[in-house]
């Protein structure tokens, strides 16, 4: 029986990965749109969508191949934690893609997303991670990333739809984010700071986005919904610019490791970096508006082209990849039938 195409082949040992490009392209589109770019924001939102599907595609796919097997298949060691990272990051993606629709007037969409990533979040959130106390790389942070996603989509929608439950349930959302990062980073492995490949950023990237959760919570306040008094929007407002500073300290720091320590090998995880990136400048786009800082706007713009020409490295290196792997894939096969 003839196995798999090369496409296909390539495909499967890097969908898992997908996940990654479409929190890039997506924040991408959120940031862009911010900054004012509305026809960049729309095409890398069209580019987010396509992403999405094709991940969600093969993730159904997966599915429905494993069948009974599925319960066997997770019991292997470590593979658990594969799938239900992968679960998380898929949420994360999904509120981001949902926050993208809105911020481009799409209400529907960005509702329906939101039900979908809802839906998805509780069971890998509480599946308890093998390796009990052992350290991981950036994946750690998965949780995090789905929660503050969450958070991100919800208030955007409060904002949108004038809808004061859903600034209250994304506040909760916030401050469970902020619980998980801080158990996120009692199992992170320094030492990907020096070795990791990529997904290490997602220290930083879960930092901006909080940091853009609590910005869009202080955006959806109104005279009509008047969200948080006085107080609350104080605690809000300081925590929002202290997670804005962790994010771009942490930006720097990890960038100065890329030059103390630098991996020129090129690997799909690098997708986790450009999404901290583009996470970055966003987060300090959305600062910028809640707080009326008008000099923290251009540095966020800033941030956000350098994201922009990452995300572009990234897309000509993953589009060289996929050629050469099914150059390679058509060769292997050739000489297969020999």
């Amino acid at each position: 029986m003839p196995g798999p195409s090369p496409s296909v082949a390539w495909w499967a040992q890097r969908a898992p990965a997908a996940s990654a490009a479409v929190l890039a392209t997506g924040t991408l589109s959120v940031g862009l749109d911010l900054a004012g770019y509305e026809v960049l924001s729309r095409i890398t939102l069209g580019l987010a969508c396509a992403a999405w599907l094709l991940f969600a595609a093969d993730f159904t796919r997966r599915l429905l191949r494993a069948g009974s097997r599925w319960r066997a298949y997770t019991r292997r060691p470590g593979v658990l934690e594969s799938v239900t990272t992968a679960a998380l990051t898929t949420v994360a993606a999904t509120a981001v893609l949902g926050t993208a629709f809105s911020t481009a007037g799409s209400q529907a969409l960005a509702v329906t997303l939101l039900v979908l990533a809802v839906l998805l979040w509780p069971v890998p959130l509480v599946l308890v991670p093998q390796g009990g106390e052992r350290r991981g790389p950036g994946t750690v942070f998965a949780r995090c990333l789905a929660t503050q996603g969450l958070a991100v989509l919800g208030a955007t929608l409060a904002a949108a739809e004038s809808e004061a439950w859903l600034a209250h349930a994304a506040l909760v959302l916030f401050w469970l984010g902020l619980v998980l990062y801080v158990l996120a980073l009692a199992r992170f492995d320094v030492r990907q700071v020096a070795e990791g490949t990529g997904d290490h950023w997602l220290a930083g990237g879960a930092l901006a986005l909080s940091a853009l959760a609590g910005a869009r919570l202080l955006s959806a306040d109104s005279a009509r919904l008047y969200l948080w008094n006085e107080d609350d929007r104080d605690v809000l407002r300081t925590v929002t610019v202290a997670l804005l500073v962790l994010a771009l300290v942490c930006y720097a720091v990890l960038l100065a490791a890329e030059f103390f320590w630098p991996r020129p090998r090129h690997d799909v995880r690098r997708w986790a970096t450009v999404f901290t990136w583009a996470k970055t400048g966003t987060a300090a786009l959305a600062v910028a508006v809640a707080l009326d800082v008008s000099w923290l706007d251009g540095f966020g713009e800033a941030l956000l082209w350098i994201a922009v020409a990452a995300w572009l490295v990234a897309a000509v290196w993953t589009a060289a990849s996929a050629r050469s792997g099914v150059r390679t894939g058509r060769h292997v096969r050739s000489r297969a039938r020999r």
